[in-house]
């Protein structure tokens, strides 16, 4: 199937894959009128119809109105936004009405340029049927970016056989305040654990040939209260030293194409509108040449949330001059009102050729201006998004996401005995599933449908595992209703083990417990759930707690009975298998936490990433150490680790040249009964420094699997780089003086602190620095004994 427009041959200058990218660009550029530059700067929000014949404009609150669709499609269209995330469609019909737009579209413009087409990524490609992953949290606990690089790769895929070419992802936001609803869409609270797991999460989505977009740029998660959309305080060195990096991570060692700005504002100006950071930093100063395309409605935003923009020609000249590319979801201040705006001189029309060219270039390079290019993708009729092999990566990332953060002995489950599962998310497979999901964002809205998906809840899976099993909610996730904890109770104190299954439901704006708009005024379990815990430990008998969250709950002293104590961040639509198996022990749990698990609820939370005087002091009564550090996690076997020292040095502290590299080496040993995973982390302490520092901050790590009796050496290459910060000037810097770089199990577990000294002058350092520790892990072969 192929459509021709009046001037689109096969002979056009901008459909020559042979000719130059700049080019074809400027060949169209040169040939179009402002209202066909300007329709390629927006996207129109449709869903696919289920006859498979087309899409149709989508309606929401945030729209006052959509023209016809023959109107929308007259001068060309930049984007089509979400066909298969709007509502449920069979996914072989969604690809048909989606390349059936995509003739129309190519047949009512003059050049005949298709639409490049997004859609949400995050948790998997959001269509209905589609594999549905664990959340980002997850991602982060599992500390493993090869296999988030692998799950990325099958995403992409998926997406590509349907005729999508861009998705909405990763979120590369760092985790400033639990609080915030949109913690669990967020990897970590680190940004090199943020960073080099969302720069794999690009990596296997643009060798997919999907352009993966950064989200979002940038503070969004450090807002005031942990509210949603909220103003953001924070200084130039936090966001530099906090929140940038990550975005430098997923550009230079991912290769993402596209930016999505950030709805916060810091110290007053709107990220949609700042000059300084979407071009000065984004393009002057880091070399990036992609789109920036806008969160949704954040350009009218400038005007109705903002206020610093008067009109919808206001908010689109100040977003376009600021760097924005693309508006989304829909045709609004970058439709009729900056035509307008540019026929009456108030927009220079140059600000709209440099808009346009960055777009033509991504639909070349995505291959929408090609020769050959066709609407419906060869592998669009036997498209199935929800494959064994997806399904096997998926449960994999889940295993490898469970976070052990105590256990007295009781887990695993021992064979034959009672078990009593307790909780209102033991049954649910929905609180398997994070805000982004499908299921949880469009499918809620199409009831009739179902879930298109198997999902075992925690329930089904531990029964095929447990024979001995009763089960009793004991309450829901939220509302104050208790009358089901009495009986929740007496399953409990009639079993040998009862494990207490506690949590979220992730919704949108207030819809759910966690997600996006869902927002918490402080730590404590939603509902009457922690009643239900305390009536439950109560009965004496041996309680697993395990938190299925989209965010960190305090765990304090009254949690403290528990005999074991798992975390589980949204493990998608395989996480009740991969529960039960951890459980069970069948797996051997090597989760950690990617966020620290705080021992207060009401106290303002704070991150492992704190200067001396954000820890414990004798000048306040608020105690901020957490219950479980940033890191944390355990295991069924044991590991020692022994000979940490500093390769090749002489001398105490080892001299470490500031334009460097130091070698720090340790030996891991499982010395248990089973198979385990140990997840070795490399910290930087720096004690003394121009401006105050994190007590530790993390620098490297790797997983290390060893069967038993094995041991592995483990060396880290860490360029003095990783050490640099921001200093007094504003400027990046690697300073001299004492550090120290600690072998950890976790931000609060020092095995091994061996100290350096970073020597030489005061060294400059930018966006072209070292971002990476390399790592090396050596099987060591035992030596027999002579005996």
């Amino acid at each position: 199937m192929r459509s021709h427009s009046p001037v689109d041959s096969d002979v056009a200058p901008w459909r020559d894959p042979h000719l130059p990218v700049t080019e074809r660009v400027e060949a169209l550029v040169s040939l179009m009128s402002p209202q066909e530059k300007i329709a390629q700067l927006v996207g129109v929000w449709v869903g696919a119809e289920a006859s498979g014949e087309g899409v149709a404009p989508h309606q929401s609150d945030m729209i006052d109105g959509t023209p016809p669709w023959a109107e929308i499609i007259r001068y060309g269209l930049g984007q089509l936004t979400r066909p298969f995330g709007t509502a449920p469609v069979d996914p072989v019909l969604g690809a048909r009405s989606l390349a059936a737009s995509q003739a129309q579209i190519v047949a009512a413009s003059r050049f005949g340029i298709p639409a490049q087409v997004h859609e949400e990524c995050l948790t998997g490609f959001a269509a209905w049927r589609a594999t549905v992953y664990p959340t980002p949290l997850g991602w982060g606990a599992a500390f493993d970016p090869e296999l988030v690089e692998e799950m990325a790769g099958r995403i992409g895929g998926s997406m590509r056989a349907a005729g999508v070419h861009q998705g909405l992802a990763p979120v590369l936001d760092v985790t400033r305040d639990y609080r915030w609803g949109r913690t669990e869409e967020t990897i970590g609270e680190d940004p090199y654990l943020v960073g080099t797991t969302g720069a794999a999460y690009v990596r296997g989505l643009e060798r997919a040939g999907v352009v993966a977009t950064l989200k979002h740029f940038a503070g969004y998660s450090a807002s005031r209260g942990g509210r949603n959309l909220a103003p953001v305080s924070m200084g130039p060195r936090e966001l530099a030293d906090v929140i940038l990096p990550p975005f430098e991570m997923a550009l230079r060692l991912g290769g993402a194409r596209s930016v999505m700005n950030s709805y916060a504002e810091i110290d007053g100006l709107p990220a949609a509108a700042d000059q300084d950071l979407l071009t000065g930093l984004l393009r002057d100063e880091w070399g990036f040449t992609g789109t920036v395309v806008a969160d949704y409605f954040a350009v009218r935003f400038l005007q109705t949330l903002h206020g610093v923009a008067a009109d919808a020609t206001d908010a689109a000249r100040l977003a376009l001059r600021a760097g924005i590319d693309v508006e989304l979801p829909t045709v609004d201040a970058f439709g009729p009102p900056l035509v307008e705006a540019v026929r009456r001189g108030e927009v220079d029309e140059a600000l709209i050729d440099r808009a346009l060219r960055r777009v033509l270039t991504q639909k070349i390079e995505v291959g929408l201006l090609d020769a050959d290019w066709r609407e419906l993708p060869d592998d669009a009729a036997n498209l199935r998004l929800d494959d064994e092999t997806s399904q096997d990566v998926a449960v994999r990332l889940a295993r490898e996401s469970v976070v052990l953060l105590r256990n007295t002995g009781v887990l695993p489950l021992p064979s034959g005995r009672r078990v009593a599962l307790v909780g209102p998310v033991a049954d649910d497979p929905m609180a398997l599933l994070g805000c982004y999901s499908f299921p949880n964002h469009v499918g809620v809205h199409h009831s009739g449908y179902g879930l298109g998906l198997d999902i075992p809840s925690l329930r089904d899976e531990l029964a095929q595992r447990v024979p001995l099993l009763t089960h009793e909610p004991g309450c829901s996730v939220t509302g104050e209703d208790t009358s089901g904890i009495p009986a929740a109770v007496t399953a409990a104190a009639g079993a040998d083990v009862c494990v207490l299954a506690v949590g979220d439901r992730a919704g949108m704006f207030g819809r759910g417990t966690s997600g996006e708009g869902c927002d918490a005024a402080d730590l404590r379990l939603p509902g009457v759930q922690a009643e239900l815990v305390r009536a439950v430990l109560a009965t004496g008998t041996p309680v697993v707690l395990v938190l299925m969250t989209g965010r960190p709950y305090a765990l304090g002293p009254e949690f403290d009975a528990a005999a074991a104590v798992v975390q589980a961040f949204f493990l998608g639509q395989r996480g009740g298998q991969a529960l039960a198996e951890v459980l069970t022990g069948v797996v051997n749990p090597s989760g950690r936490l990617p966020v620290s698990v705080p021992r207060d609820a009401g106290g303002l939370p704070g991150t492992y990433l704190t200067p001396p005087l954000g820890r414990r002091s004798e000048v306040s009564s608020v105690d901020p150490t957490p219950a479980y550090p940033f890191g944390h996690g355990l295991s069924y076997t044991t590991f020692d680790w022994s000979d940490a020292t500093v390769v090749g040095s002489r001398d105490e502290p080892t001299l470490w040249p500031v334009d460097g590299a130091a070698q720090v080496r340790v030996t891991i040993g499982n010395t248990g009964a089973r198979a385990g995973v140990e997840v070795v982390q490399l910290y930087l302490h720096d004690p003394v420094a121009q401006t105050t520092r994190p007590v530790v901050r993390l620098v490297g790590y790797t997983r290390v699997s060893l069967e038993p009796g094995e041991s592995a050496r483990v060396t880290f290459d860490v360029p003095a780089d990783v050490a640099s910060f921001v200093g007094l000037s504003g400027r990046r810097i690697v300073e001299p003086g004492d550090v120290e770089l600690r072998l950890s199990r976790s931000s609060g577990d020092a095995v091994a602190a061996l100290p350096l000294r970073l020597t030489g002058v005061e060294r400059s350092v930018g966006h072209q620095r070292e971002l990476l520790t390399s790592v090396r892990v050596e099987p060591l072969v035992a030596v027999p004994s002579a005996d």
